[in-house]
């Protein structure tokens, strides 16, 4: 049995099972024989007539089996590449999305790289955008929040293996910081957004549903951030966080409500409102 025969074998039913496109059936299997053989994507075309031993195909098929049944490849492999960086992700994280990289250029852009700056990641999961932000500004002091043990054991595990120097909190929102904290010239998020009996949640039944669903409009959580970020923002301070494709509007009300001013919106590269933020007026 050849690669390119597990290759063209596999490409239908996985293309069937998943919903997915010809090139990114491909794409994947590519991805899991390759991390079956351990091998690189260029060895496997090099080598693509070659005969595949029974113990490696066999091993490929148990990660075949793993993805047909709606596993994301993030978890097969334990690993999911985050603005150039490799990070380790288990089933007690989100796995990082490219939308999410949208949160992490915006807050760079507001944080000069001459210029130290305390900077909050509230509901770090992976620790994915806090400890970016950390190696890209050296000179920030940053702070990372999240409510699971299992994630935050996660996310100081790719602190340690990133080299990133960060401080982390156990807890819900604002509550894990502690009483005496100073106060932060940005807070960023990536909090749970989707509503409570979404039909999208159904394919994400992998990842940790605390972690995606918050609420019968899905802003429950985004409404506890917006409502104690005031009491811990610097003067001049900002609030950033991603929400879904529809809620631009509602973030936006939220955050002028709360008293924020220039409140924005970008979008991601679908086109879609993804990021909302405002700053609180010094």
């Amino acid at each position: 049995m050849t690669p390119s025969g597990i290759l063209g074998r596999d490409l239908a039913p996985l293309s069937a099972a998943l919903g997915l496109e010809p090139a990114e059936a491909r794409l994947e299997i590519r991805v899991l024989l390759g991390h079956a053989l351990g091998v690189t994507r260029a060895w496997l075309i090099a080598h693509e007539h070659d005969e595949l031993a029974a113990a490696l195909a066999e091993k490929y098929e148990a990660l075949l089996a793993r993805r047909l049944a709606g596993e994301p490849v993030a978890y097969i492999l334990g690993e999911k590449e985050f603005f150039g960086r490799s990070f380790q992700v288990t089933p007690d994280v989100l796995v990082p999305r490219p939308e999410t990289e949208l949160l992490v250029e915006l807050a760079l852009e507001k944080l000069p790289a001459d210029k130290p700056a305390r900077l909050l990641d509230l509901g770090t999961g992976s620790g994915c955008i806090a400890i970016t932000l950390a190696l890209e500004r050296p000179g920030c002091g940053v702070v990372a929040v999240e409510q699971s043990a299992a994630a935050l054991a996660v996310a100081k595990q790719n602190a340690v293996h990133l080299g990133a120097k960060l401080g982390f909190y156990l807890g819900s929102w604002y509550q894990a910081l502690p009483r005496d904290a100073e106060k932060f010239d940005l807070i960023v998020s990536n909090p749970p957004y989707v509503a409570e009996g979404d039909a999208h949640l159904a394919a994400l039944t992998h990842e940790p549903g605390a972690a995606l669903a918050s609420g019968p409009d899905g802003l429950a959580d985004i409404r506890r951030i917006v409502q104690g970020a005031k009491a811990h923002l610097a003067p001049g301070g900002r609030l950033m966080f991603e929400h879904g494709w529809d809620q631009r509007e509602a973030c936006q009300k939220l955050l002028e409500g709360a008293g924020f001013s220039g409140v924005e919106t970008r979008a991601d590269l679908a086109g879609h409102g993804r990021v909302t933020f405002g700053c609180l007026p010094g």
